[in-house]
């Protein structure tokens, strides 16, 4: 057994390549290997597809919308959409306060939301709910979404980090995913190289 002190005197290098002895193997944790690189390929796959389906479909609704639409259920939908909002602003604070790692998730699909509620506040109002919609986007809803989105990503870097899996200033979006796979060894070892 490690003592800490023994642990304090590793290198960088030398931690990563313990923690990568100490983990818990994949086929421990998932049916098989194969079935991982299968639902990986697979999802992978139908996001490349789904990407090339709406690339047309945008161009035909910008060709083919209406400039004015009456919605019905329009406060269903509003109403609605605020509630997904509350839930997702209640769960963050809820896990925030418990330190759970799943926060990463909420605050980030609340962050989205946010962006996604100030974009259609401030294109669909008219009349004196424009000036309304562009204060409450400017002063609350984007700047809270901010908020959240890179707190969600400094935590995720926090994280993985803490794990050895990025190196220090890297970026969020350089975090490999810790699970192994035959085609992922080159990319793994570029994103683990020692900073010292």
């Amino acid at each position: 057994m490690l003592t800490d002190e023994q642990i304090a005197a590793l290198s960088p290098t030398e931690r990563r390549q313990l923690v990568a002895r100490l983990v818990r193997p994949v086929d421990d944790v998932v049916p098989s290997r194969r079935w991982l690189r299968r639902t990986r390929e697979s999802r992978v796959a139908l996001m490349v597809l789904s990407a090339a389906v709406l690339v047309p479909w945008i161009g035909y609704l910008a060709a083919t919308l209406p400039r004015v639409y009456v919605a019905r259920h329009w406060d269903v939908a509003w109403v609605g959409f605020d509630l997904m909002l509350l839930g997702l602003i209640t769960s963050t604070a809820v896990l925030g306060y418990l330190r759970r790692q799943l926060f990463v998730l909420t605050a980030f699909a609340a962050g989205v939301l946010l962006v996604c509620d100030a974009w259609f506040d401030v294109l669909t109002a008219h009349g004196d709910d424009r000036t309304w919609s562009v204060v409450t986007a400017i002063a609350i809803e984007l700047p809270l979404a901010a908020l959240l989105i890179t707190g969600a990503l400094q935590m995720l870097r926090l994280m993985a980090a803490r794990m050895w899996l990025l190196r220090p200033g890297g970026r969020a979006w350089q975090i490999p995913i810790p699970l192994p796979d035959v085609g992922d060894r080159a990319v793994r070892r570029r994103s683990r190289r020692p900073s010292d």
